[in-house]
């Protein structure tokens, strides 16, 4: 009888968002899509702020602390403790396998890649430099650390500009910028991208359509959603045509042909199975007229859900419905514990 009542019980879900760094309020933005997807008939979700100033399960006006020694909740006086946790945190600690670490310390299974594909993938020099070695195409690019290199100028001679520059770790294109020349505001560039990041990656500007894709797993099985194509407004596809109405145009599916669709779903799939990628991942690609190559830009291990986002897009263009592709990250979480146990 008891396993019968065990059976049917609704797992615990932890819907994590917040973080420490400026793309929290992308994290915020996200968590509203999901919240209100989330098949909660089927899971009991709590949604847990993690903040610098602390982590909270908000319940209405309550702000009710995180006991982080084994990540539960005390509500009404019932001890609640988790089966399985949902990453919604863009940036750090949630993008960069931080939290992913502390949760494999707990033995919670969690959506998203594990700490150390996170890690890796969260450094944008690591990523290209495995990527390549891979035999998958990418950009040529120089790595700037902070108060290590003299002459900026002396030191990108060797890449053929345009440029861009960004932050070598973080998302949403913050503190990001396209150069032309070499004499055109490239250390003012770099200074911006410095700000944001210790390191600064300037990487060559490759000419061709830019498409995305959502990849994920599920029931074991990679899956790669409806690409997308991205066609911005702006001078490339910054933070301002990322998340502003009307900034960008994104074509979903995008109308390319077969083969060069094909080629890319077959490097996402790819980059997936290399970097052991979990949960959702978002792949950015630049495809190459001349030289009929799709060049990797970036993975997103945690991309953004928010209604400006690209993979509600590309999930609703494959037939599915949010709270059905929300229902299969979870799923493919839980189903790590029980491998585990």
């Amino acid at each position: 009888m008891q396993a019968n009542i065990t059976q049917f019980m609704k797992p615990n879900i932890a819907f994590v968002t917040g973080g420490y760094s400026g793309e929290a309020v992308i994290s915020y933005k996200s968590a509203v899509t999901i919240e209100n997807n989330i098949d909660k008939d089927r899971y009991n979700v709590y949604t847990i702020d993690i903040r610098k100033d602390g982590w909270f399960y908000r319940a209405g006006n309550k702000a009710i602390p995180v006991d982080r020694n084994d990540f539960s909740v005390t509500v009404d006086g019932k001890h609640i403790r988790f089966d399985g946790i949902l990453i919604g945190i863009h940036g750090t600690p949630g993008e960069d396998g931080k939290l992913q670490g502390y949760f494999d310390m707990l033995g919670l299974p969690y959506s998203s890649c594990d700490a150390a594909t996170s890690a890796l993938t969260f450094n944008k020099r690591y990523t290209v430099s495995v990527a390549a070695v891979s035999g998958i195409p990418v950009a040529k690019s120089v790595l700037l650390i902070k108060n290590q290199f003299e002459s900026a100028e002396e030191i990108v001679k060797e890449l053929k500009f345009p440029v861009f520059v960004k932050p070598n770790n973080g998302g949403s294109s913050i503190g990001m910028s396209r150069v032309n020349h070499p004499s055109e505001e490239l250390g003012s560039a770099i200074a911006k991208a410095f700000r944001e990041d210790d390191q600064v990656l300037v990487e060559e500007f490759i000419k061709g359509r830019e498409f995305t894709i959502g990849v994920f797993k599920k029931e074991g099985k990679i899956i790669t959603l409806p690409i997308t194509e991205v066609i911005s407004k702006n001078d490339f596809f910054d933070y301002e045509a990322k998340y502003t109405a009307g900034r960008s145009t994104e074509v979903t599916p995008a109308q390319v042909e077969e083969a060069i669709a094909e080629q890319i779903r077959q490097n996402a799939a790819k980059v997936y199975k290399v970097f052991n990628c979990s949960g959702i991942v978002r792949m950015d690609f630049i495809f190459n007229e001349e030289n009929k190559t799709p060049y990797l830009l970036e993975i997103n291990t945690v991309p953004g859900q928010s209604e400006a986002s690209i993979v509600p897009q590309q999930v609703k263009a494959m037939g599915w419905t949010l709270k059905a592709f929300y229902s299969a990250l979870i799923e493919e979480a839980l189903s790590k514990k029980t491998i585990q146990s």
